[in-house]
């Protein structure tokens, strides 16, 4: 009952991309790693969607897999799963990985009146995508952005907690 609860209490970070099995996935990972890392895992709870349909009940890209082994991060059994209506509530932070992703997010919530939504290489202070490895096949690039990206946004919620 009561971890069940706790989450209420902690900073909650949804990632978005396409399909969940590339970038969202990825950062959903790296992200933990960087909390697990800060030893803030029980102030920041993460995870990672879908604004299509695609890929529902897939796994992680094999190029995602073999990035975050290469690089030692942890991972679970991951399966893509589609945004929700719901989701705008339960999470405080809403990020996508390129304006596509945005675009989709807002026709889902027609109105971001808390300002939750935003692009994950914004927290760097940069303003441009982060590149889908489905198509450019580069998961070095994909992850060195969401490496930087994840960091600041880090450094961001350490000032809340």
């Amino acid at each position: 009952f009561l971890a069940k609860h706790y989450i209420f209490f902690m900073i909650k970070i949804l990632f978005i991309c396409h399909g969940n099995i590339c970038r969202s996935p990825m950062a959903e990972f790296v992200m933990k790693d960087l909390v697990q890392k800060a030893n803030l895992q029980d102030k920041i709870y993460i995870e990672s969607a879908a604004t299509s349909t695609e890929e529902l009940g897939n796994g992680m890209h094999r190029g995602t897999v073999t990035k975050l082994r290469q690089e030692n991060i942890p991972f679970t059994n991951h399966r893509a799963r589609q945004i929700t209506a719901q989701d705008y509530n339960n999470f405080d932070y809403l990020i996508g990985m390129d304006e596509e992703n945005l675009y989709y997010m807002n026709k889902r919530w027609s109105n971001d009146a808390e300002n939750k939504i935003s692009l994950l290489l914004e927290f760097a202070n940069l303003y441009r995508d982060i590149a889908d490895p489905w198509y450019t096949g580069n998961f070095d690039k994909t992850y060195a952005d969401i490496q930087l990206g994840c960091q600041a946004l880090l450094e961001k919620l350490k000032e809340r907690i």
